[in-house]
């Protein structure tokens, strides 16, 4: 109980400070466990342990990540899982091999402990993913399939370690979970079939009992057994529970399993973060600092530079191959394994083993800290770029800001044989938009020498598009004070935005997602069985009320006690009218009212 409340309390105090100093909250648990293990304040001594029950949060993220992936769509990736995948094992390893014969390392011991290093971990690197909204990126994309193929590598280095070991009694232990390719297929082949035939019918009768807890009960059974039944014929258990979740990616049930699922995987990843920060054997920093600090520099540096001239060849350009090379840099959990069995078969010296395996863990807490220097560096790299000279010089309309929302006014304005300047101040963006075929140029357009180049003085409308409500705020101001003439045409984040605008007199104000929600609404009617004219005549009733409220509530929007109290009072007042025209238009029908069908 006392060691449960520690690993909370060590979290709630360490991930909060890391997230807020911009560390992200996987080296929040890493120092929590330094702290809180043998080599800082010795409150638990025991980090083998608690790695061993952590994994389980590793096994579960990945089952939650293969019902994200379809069997279709993981077959439709499979040239970007085992080409890439070779490609980054083996480039990483080419990098990392000569090191160990410089040291003065037998061959045996630098070829495994290239393999080992050229792993990156699916736990870290698929938690910044998605805490950035990677995963569906290229970036993302290549770097899980990536992660995937190394998690089944793991499996043949295994195997590896104990055919190059020197040991003879002591290897057993190392290769006594592998049952042979023959037992490994028929465990594939029954996870297949039994998620298929078996899983789906017992899943189905489970919910129809309507217990909660006992569907979130058989969905871990089946998680831990899947996982279980791999790691017994020698395969890996995250790719076991992968390959479970692809199975029942299609199934109905798919959300509820994901729901159900989540809490425990989060609670068991951070302690499985917070288990490698306990386990780091600092007292080889202590005493052997240049050694420890060299050879971290060195593997985290050739991975870079392998990873960096590896992109291109799965198709990624500019800031996306430094970023996939600092996301994939550090070495993965799966190369604690595989280290320890080298270790065992004594394809590696303890004491080498010891040193890879620090390396290891430390390499885990520097992606965090290389991550916030490669966004201060695009910062940077943007701000140092100059503004495009642009060509245009009587431009009919200015467009500020080119993300999806500046793209559809574009294209519309382009098919009515309007040609508009487009500024964005992203470099990614422009650069982007430019393959495309889109004239967009780069520059900040608050900056009023940029509105005098691209012509503002002979424009007539400027469609304000940017994504941030402040950078927004301060154009319209720049636009009313020093370029009255101009027509504005703005985009509001949301309803408190809109009432800033509102404040700056823009005459044309339209909330991003407002229209096209009210669209979805009166779909959602209709597919009930509601009327189309009375559902259209709905929504722009709700369109009449919500723009009433904004104009009603504008002089309390600094008060959020009065603002909350109003909204109430309008939504209230818009259902009771609503009801009242239903009523009314069923007794005009004749009918009891509209009802879903």
């Amino acid at each position: 109980m006392m060691q449960a409340i520690l690993f909370l309390l060590a979290a709630l105090i360490f991930v909060p400070l890391a997230v807020r100093l911009g560390l992200g909250s996987v080296l929040g648990y890493l120092v929590a466990g330094v702290v809180i293990g043998p080599v800082g304040l010795g409150l638990v001594n025991d980090p083998a342990a608690l790695l061993h029950v952590s994994e389980l949060g590793v096994v579960l993220m990945l089952f939650v990540i293969g019902l994200e992936l379809e069997p279709k769509r993981l077959w439709d990736m499979r040239s970007a899982v085992f080409g890439g995948g070779t490609l980054q094992m083996l480039a990483c390893a080419a990098a990392l091999f000569p090191v160990g014969l410089l040291m003065g390392w037998s061959w045996q011991a630098s070829l495994i402990g290239a393999l080992a290093l050229a792993l990156s971990s699916t736990a870290i690197v698929v938690a910044l993913m998605q805490e950035r909204n990677l995963m569906a990126t290229p970036v993302g994309r290549s770097g899980f399939s990536m992660l995937l193929y190394q998690d089944i590598a793991a499996i043949p280095l295994l195997a590896l370690a104990a055919v190059l070991g020197t040991a003879t009694p002591a290897a057993e232990p190392a290769a006594h979970n592998s049952s042979g390719p023959l037992w490994q297929m028929g465990a594939v082949a029954a996870v297949v079939v039994l998620g298929r035939y078996v899983a789906y019918p017992v899943m189905r009768f489970v919910a129809r009992m309507q217990v909660r807890e006992l569907f979130t009960g058989f969905a871990l059974l089946l998680v831990l057994g899947v996982a279980a039944l791999m790691e017994h014929v020698g395969l890996s258990m995250g790719l076991g529970a992968f390959l479970a979740g692809v199975l029942l990616a299609s199934s109905e049930y798919r959300h509820a399993l994901e729901t159900d699922i989540l809490p425990f995987k989060g609670l068991l990843l951070g302690l499985f973060f917070i288990a490698v920060g306990m386990s780091m054997e600092l007292g080889l920093l202590a005493s052997s600092p240049v050694q420890v600090v060299l050879g971290l520099l060195a593997v985290v540096g050739l991975k870079l530079l392998a990873l960096w001239r590896l992109a291109p060849w799965v198709g990624l350009k500019g800031r996306d191959k430094a970023l996939l090379a600092v996301l994939l840099s550090q070495v993965g959990e799966f190369a604690f394994v595989v280290l320890s069995a080298a270790k065992v078969s004594g394809a590696l010296p303890a004491a080498q083993a010891n040193l890879l395996t620090l390396i290891s863990a430390l390499s885990m807490v520097s992606t965090p800290l290389l991550l916030m220097l490669f966004d201060r560096w695009c910062r940077q790299n943007t701000q140092a770029r100059e503004a495009d000279a642009i060509e245009e010089d009587h431009p009919p309309v200015i467009v500020a800001g080119f993300g999806r929302y500046g793209q559809t006014v574009c294209r519309l304005l382009l098919a009515a044989g309007v040609k508009p300047t487009v500024i964005d101040h992203d470099a990614d963006t422009v650069d982007s938009a430019r393959r495309f075929g889109y004239k967009v140029y780069f520059g900040d357009a608050t900056q009023p020498d940029l509105l005098h180049a691209a012509g503002i003085h002979h424009a007539k409308a400027m469609v304000v598009a940017v994504d941030d409500p402040a950078q927004c705020n301060r154009l319209v101001e720049v636009l009313r004070h020093q370029f009255a003439h101009v027509q504005i045409v703005a985009r509001a984040r949301d309803a408190l935005h809109a009432m800033d605008l509102a404040e700056l007199k823009v005459p044309y104000v339209e909330r991003e997602v407002f229209e096209s929600s009210l669209r979805s609404g009166r779909s959602t009617l209709e597919a009930l069985g509601m009327d189309r004219v009375q559902a259209k005549q709905m929504a722009d009733n709700f369109r009449r009320y919500s723009l009433d409220f904004l104009r009603k509530a504008q002089a309390e929007r600094n008060n959020e006690e009065h603002m909350i109290v109003r909204a109430r009072q309008a939504r209230e007042q818009f259902e009771r009218e609503m009801q009242a025209d239903q009523e009314r238009q069923a007794r005009h029908d004749g009918k009891a009212g509209w009802h879903v069908s």
